[in-house]
């Protein structure tokens, strides 16, 4: 039947529950950074409580333009649009299954979350010289999600691809933590090559 054939057949237990997880924490995060937005408004000047150090620190972040590249707080985005990993990984449990629209819809979703993340990354390593904690707990989450989802839509059929991508990325799947380690592992090397990020956190405490 078309309307069998424009559905998802797998019900991804494992996906799920990390969407609801990272969608949790990823909100958490945002909502955090929003907190702290709003007592900088109401005592300006004041130092955020994730202010650490020169380098550790949220309010040069969201100070910046960066901060609010749409004109308004960045964290007012994570708010609104962790809601949605949390909503289809409940839904999935409850045994929802999704038209292909929807799945291309949330990828998209997931590719913008990813691509934005990127830039932010790059932001806030090269320009503004500062690692917010609760921006990097959103680079946490963000980066295995969008991983996990592309790779499901592919090894599911959802995007078309030829049966040995299909196969490819449903062997990935099992390797996204250690994939999601390894971009760490590159956020954790362009930080310390420009800020010296390992000497200036620890190096503090000795």
């Amino acid at each position: 039947m078309p309307q069998d054939r424009s559905r998802t057949h797998t019900r991804p237990t494992a996906l799920a529950v990390w969407l609801i997880v990272a969608g949790v924490v990823g909100w958490w995060a945002a909502f955090q950074l929003t907190l702290e937005k709003l007592a900088a408004l109401a005592d300006p000047g004041r130092a955020a409580a994730c202010d650490f150090s020169v380098l550790v620190q949220c309010t040069a972040n969201l100070d910046s333009w960066q901060g609010r590249v749409f004109g308004f707080p960045n964290p007012l985005i994570g708010l609104a649009c962790w809601v949605a990993p949390i909503v289809v990984g409940v839904a999935i449990l409850a045994g929802a299954r999704f038209a292909r629209w929807f799945w291309w819809l949330f990828e998209l979703g997931m590719l913008f979350a990813f691509c934005f993340v990127c830039w932010l990354i790059s932001q806030s390593i090269f320009a503004l010289g500062t690692l917010c904690p609760w921006c990097m707990v959103t680079w946490l989450v963000t980066i295995p999600s969008f991983y996990a989802v592309t790779l499901h839509i592919l090894r599911a059929g959802i995007l078309p691809a030829p049966p040995a991508v299909r196969r490819g990325a449903a062997w990935l799947m099992s390797w996204v933590p250690l994939l999601a380690v390894v971009s760490y592992a590159v956020v954790v090397l362009l930080a310390q090559l420009r800020l010296d990020a390992l000497n200036n956190i620890f190096g503090s405490l000795f």
